[in-house]
């Protein structure tokens, strides 16, 4: 599943090789909503700086996939979304929150995870 407002807005921000791929993919993918609560956790995050004031941005990626309890959302931002160090600050921030912190990966963590069983 993906955010799909903000990760349709992030996609048609300007072309890049692969985006009509990537924007099929999102397209042809469940979609979670971006809900009233999203939105004030988001700008609960861009205070306490974990990450810019960027509507669609990464504040909302991640207060989407905690709000809804994802378990692994993938990306390939190391700057702010899957950095060890924004990770423990986001767990912080949620516990006063009251949310779970789902662990953040990029495609390639996952990948290269051991399978379970």
């Amino acid at each position: 599943m993906f955010h799909g407002d903000a990760v349709v807005a992030e996609l048609t921000r300007k072309d890049f090789p692969g985006q009509a791929a990537a924007l099929r993919l999102v397209r042809a993918t469940k979609l979670l909503p971006t809900t009233d609560e999203a939105a004030g956790v988001a700008r609960v995050y861009v205070e306490h700086f974990l990450a810019p004031d960027d509507p669609v941005g990464d504040a909302l990626h991640l207060a989407v996939a905690c709000v809804h309890a994802m378990d692994y959302p993938l990306t390939w931002n190391c700057r702010h979304l899957a950095n060890e160090n924004k990770v423990r600050h986001l767990q912080a921030v949620n516990r006063r929150l009251g949310l779970m912190t789902p662990v953040i990966l990029t495609p390639e963590m996952l990948i290269l995870q051991e399978p379970i069983g």
